[in-house]
């Protein structure tokens, strides 16, 4: 049985559109922007009740870009808002350039992010953007992992100073966090355990916790730690976890390379060399298919973690 439950389901996107919504009733500096996605990005409830402050750009993702840029000189503090993959790889120059290289106070937000995404396929489960955007510097970055964390981060990023990538997704999924604090930077431990460290973010988390259920009663004790913000990392959460349990998996919906596992396994190797498996696509691309047909396929389930869990462990000192 697991330690968490939950009695509702609900997209991730939705916990966006609730917190951008709540927050420009707080702060007037909040704007808007977004690329003919308003229905996707769940943005209706902020235009309805600011239309001043929304910015209907159309299918113009590069100029969004660049005017949420602009508006940052002029104070605001700009929220733009369309899918994963057109917020990264469609419009990366305009990024680095207008927006990173001087540390714009620019919100990047993100939905339909990874294989969750479903049956829209390939072309759109960008599966690059976590790494696309953590080697970008100062650019801070997000992924939580359910309804209620991204709520708490739409709104904690609104008082954070600086660019922010804000990752998060389509499909309904279990609501379990809500009552958990979410400070940027601070990794979140879900279950305390001694055996393994089981390191997830996003969609991830819950199957990393549904994995620790299966693998006690296995009689093994796994430690659950959300990692929400993948830049900057929780280093000092990581080495504790690690040099507790003296083994690590990581779980992410997002490419092996250059996603939190390459990042956990930078600062391990660095200050404290640990094995670690990870729970990641393996250089593919996705496909057509509903969000656990494709977790299952592409070796993202719980029972995939629970799998890397006991390898992980013959490989203990």
């Amino acid at each position: 049985m697991t330690k968490y439950s939950f009695t509702e389901k609900k997209d991730t996107r939705s916990g966006f559109g609730a917190g951008l919504h709540e927050l420009g009733k707080s702060n007037p500096n909040v704007v808007a922007l977004c690329a003919d996605l308003t229905g996707s990005l769940k943005m209706d409830a902020f235009k309805k009740e600011f239309p001043e402050r929304f910015f209907q750009v159309g299918i113009a993702e590069a100029n969004m870009m660049g005017m949420a840029a602009g508006m940052t000189i002029g104070g605001k503090i700009p929220y733009t808002g369309t899918f994963a993959n057109f917020s990264t790889g469609r419009v990366y120059d305009q990024i680095r350039q207008s927006i990173a290289y001087s540390g714009k106070n620019v919100k990047i937000c993100a939905s339909h992010a990874g294989l969750t995404l479903g049956e829209d396929g390939a072309t759109h489960q960008i599966l690059e953007d976590i790494g696309m955007m953590k080697m970008l510097p100062g650019m801070t970055v997000i992924v939580p992992c359910d309804y209620h964390q991204t709520k708490a981060a739409t709104i904690a990023i609104g008082d954070h100073e600086g660019p922010v990538y804000l990752r998060f997704g389509r499909p309904s999924w279990p609501m379990f966090t809500s009552d958990r604090p979410f400070i940027i930077g601070k990794a979140d431990k879900m279950i305390e355990g001694t055996d393994v460290t089981i390191f997830a973010t996003g969609h991830l988390v819950w199957e990393a916790i549904e994995a620790e259920a299966i693998l006690a009663e296995k009689g093994i004790s796994a430690e659950v730690i959300n990692i929400h913000t993948i830049k900057p990392l929780d280093v000092e959460a990581i080495l504790a976890s690690a040099q507790k349990t003296g083994c690590v998996v990581t779980c992410e919906e997002h490419q092996m390379n250059g996603g939190l596992g390459d990042s956990v396994a930078q600062v391990l190797s660095r200050f404290h060399p640990t094995p670690v498996e990870m729970i990641a696509v393996n250089d593919s691309f996705g496909e057509s298919g509903t969000p656990t047909q494709l977790l299952k396929k592409y070796g993202l389930s719980k029972e995939n973690i629970v799998a890397a869990v006991e390898k992980v462990m013959t490989r203990k000192k």
